[in-house]
This record gives C-alpha cells, sequence and structure tokens, in this order.
C-alpha cells in the first residue's frame, strides 16, 4: 500500500496477511476483508487498520514529537548538526563525551525558538519519528545510578500532528 500527499509519499507491505485490502476511487474509501477471523486475526486487522490511517494522516499532516532537556545541576547542550538530521548531545551528567543521534529517512529535527531547550523532531512516518524520538530518549539513561535520584535526561513531553 503507497500512499501520497502534501509531504510525501509512505511504503509499506501487508502481503503477509491473510487480509484482502480493496480501494474504491469513488467512494474515496479503503475496505478490509477477513473471513472467519478469531481473536488473533481480528487484532492483526485493527492493527493493519490503524497503520493505514496513520499513514494518510502523516503524507497530508505529519507526525511532531517534543522533547525537553531536564537536568539537575549539569546543563545538558543540544545542537543540531547536518542540516536537521543529526543531534549532538553534550555535557549529560558532566561527561566529556558527545553522543550523536542521526535521523532515518524523511526525519528531521529543529530547536523551537519560543522555549529554551526544547526540541522537536517531525516527519511524515510516525513509525521514523516515534523511533527517532525514543532512540534521543534512550541514549540520556543514566546508568548504574539510582533512577529516583538522577533524573538526568531529555524526555518526550509532547506528541501532536503537524498542521499545515
Amino acid at each position: 500500500i503507497s500512499a501520497t500527499g502534501s509531504l510525501g509519499s509512505i511504503i509499506r507491505s501487508f502481503e503477509k496477511t491473510q487480509i484482502s485490502i480493496r480501494y474504491f476511487e469513488k467512494k474515496k474509501e479503503i475496505i478490509l476483508l477477513l473471513w472467519m477471523a478469531g481473536k488473533k486475526q481480528l487484532a492483526k486487522l485493527n492493527t493493519i487498520a490503524s497503520h493505514i490511517t496513520n499513514m494518510i494522516v502523516g503524507v497530508s499532516l505529519g507526525f511532531e514529537y517534543i522533547l525537553q532537556p531536564i537536568y539537575a545541576h549539569f546543563p545538558i547542550n543540544l545542537s543540531i548538526t547536518d542540516d536537521g538530521s543529526c543531534l549532538e548531545i553534550r555535557n549529560f551528567l558532566g561527561e566529556k563525551r558527545i553522543r550523536k543521534i542521526y535521523m532515518g529517512q524523511g526525519v528531521k529535527i529543529k530547536k523551537n525558538e519560543a522555549k529554551k531547550d526544547e526540541i522537536s523532531v517531525f516527519g511524515s512516518d510516525l513509525n521514523l519519528v516515534s523511533l527517532n524520538a525514543a532512540s534521543i530518549q534512550q541514549s540520556c539513561q543514566a546508568k548504574n545510578k539510582d533512577l529516583r535520584k538522577f533524573l538526568d535526561g531529555i524526555y518526550i513531553i509532547m506528541k501532536k500532528n503537524l498542521k499545515i
């Protein structure tokens, strides 16, 4: 299945399932057919319907995840390089190591001018946008420390659709 809109196109394959997918251009509707289905097959059907809905919303509106660094003592410095496709994280818990996170294809990152430390990850594919936001969050976890005390890191604070 491919979805094309103002923000690009997304192609995803659902060949491994036993679901018949039909598209009617006159009515502009997609019908998913599944015969003699049990609970697990119906769960797959609803998952595929959600994937198709997210593809359509993604190419028409887009998705955005807003992240914010939280720190107690050492300020986390964020810099965006490679024209919005790479994020460099410096001074996490006072470390000298520079963490680099590269964004996937079709995913960009930018700093919000309204707030000081907020960054937003945006794109048309929900799976890639959420995967990159999660990799940013997981790269800044305090290892071998008491997580109740060391709450420093970069956290997802908001998920929303972009508006054209």
